[in-house]
């Protein structure tokens, strides 16, 4: 256990309370592993522009349409983005305001930090 001098035991258990319960913590947990992947990130970037459909996300990310459909259907799956069909065509769109202010608040945090990477090669790198 760790010694209280610093915060007495009342601040404590109000930044406790303002933790939220292990359920929303796992989701919230969810939300940034499926925004961690770097496929699914580029696709989600992508999006960021508007509506597209599953050929020209595999164009613009430079994967297959396969591995696209597959990552866009766990998206849709967990409400990160939304289709509408048109015909046999379906176009993807970010499903939430939310995720769109994530993905701008991380490019915004990388483009004025820098970034060190010990667990990658060439261990620091710089964001421009």
């Amino acid at each position: 256990m760790s010694n209280h001098a610093d915060m007495g035991i009342g601040a404590l258990d109000a930044i406790r309370a303002r933790i939220p319960g292990q359920s929303a913590v796992a989701d919230v947990a969810d939300v940034f592993s499926l925004l961690g992947d770097p496929a699914r990130l580029r696709l989600l970037l992508a999006l960021l522009e508007g509506e597209l459909c599953v050929s020209d996300l595999a164009e613009v990310t430079e994967h297959s349409e396969s591995a696209v459909s597959h990552a866009l259907k766990l998206l849709r799956a967990h409400r990160i983005v939304a289709v509408r069909r048109e015909g046999r065509r379906a176009f993807y769109r970010l499903d939430d305001p939310h995720v769109r202010m994530l993905l701008d608040l991380a490019i915004s945090h990388t483009a004025h930090s820098r970034m060190e990477h010990p667990e990658r090669e060439g261990a620091t790198e710089v964001a421009s």
